[in-house]
């Protein structure tokens, strides 16, 4: 049997061990990613070994769903099993949908008095009340890391990035996606453009029909851009992650961010 080996997402670490949020594969799935009129999308959230398989873990933490006008839309229908989580989105608006999972925040490690191991997660705000200032071997961690997937009802809308972490401004639209044509995204850093060099990872789905898995690398330009060229018709992940100094307090050397989005791309 044929094994894919998918290269986890860096998520918010800790000096010694990790705590990745989006490791192994992990995706949000959509039933469809181009509508004609408003209608139901259901969801498939989760993380697997082989990219867009359910054979490792749910996918945990917040999942939001953004209408095209910005708003959050409930999901309805919800329901999460040992490996994976379901939901669905009513879309009753023409334009793009978001349907996000994100998380962002300080990751602190020490022993306590009784030398016993203590954990805290939260926002910088909070660490000072949280952790204590004489904590014996404090270790501390950031990182921000976003998962999402588009739909679009009738018409694509604009879509913006974050102007916080790793962001996806996208040139060319994610539901505008064909195989055999080249389309452009740009990734920002706090709303900039990231720097040129930064390695995008490309992990196409149906990997296990194929004898090689069919991952491919690209590098950002000067403008923070990377053109793609789809192979193939079929679902995809992009990702991209990085470090940097900017950090929220002066415990904090390093900040690591990721960033991934889920893509269907259509035969011509």
């Amino acid at each position: 049997m044929k094994s894919s080996l998918i290269r986890p997402l860096v998520a918010a670490l800790l000096a010694a061990g990790s705590t990745a949020a989006f490791a192994h594969g992990s995706f949000i799935l959509p039933s469809s990613t181009v509508l004609s009129k408003p209608a139901y999308v259901t969801f498939d959230a989760a993380s697997g070994n082989d990219m867009f398989y359910f054979n490792h873990n749910t996918l945990r933490g917040d999942i939001t769903a953004i209408a095209p006008d910005g708003s959050s839309v409930p999901l309805e229908n919800e329901a999460t099993g040992k490996l994976r989580r379901v939901f669905d989105v009513n879309m009753k608006d023409n334009g793009t949908y978001r349907i996000r999972s994100s998380n962002s925040g300080i990751n602190a490690r020490w022993k306590d008095a009784e030398g016993k191991n203590k954990i805290w997660r939260g926002p910088a705000a909070e660490f000072d009340k949280n952790v204590p200032k004489d904590a014996a071997e404090l270790r501390v961690g950031e990182g921000a890391n976003t998962l999402e997937t588009f739909v679009t009802v009738g018409k694509p809308s604009a879509l913006k990035p974050s102007g916080q972490g790793l962001g996806f401004a996208p040139v060319t639209h994610p539901n505008d996606l064909y195989a055999g044509e080249d389309a452009v995204f740009r990734f920002t850093l706090d709303g900039k453009p990231v720097p040129a060099g930064l390695e995008v990872d490309v992990h196409p789905g149906g990997s296990r029909y194929r004898d090689a898995i069919g991952d491919f690398k690209l590098k950002t330009d000067a403008q923070g851009e990377v053109r793609i060229k789809w192979p193939t018709p079929g679902m995809y992940r992009i990702e991209v992650e990085m470090r940097d100094s900017k950090t929220s307090l002066p415990q904090i050397k390093e900040r690591r961010l990721s960033y991934a989005a889920v893509l269907e791309v259509l035969p011509q």
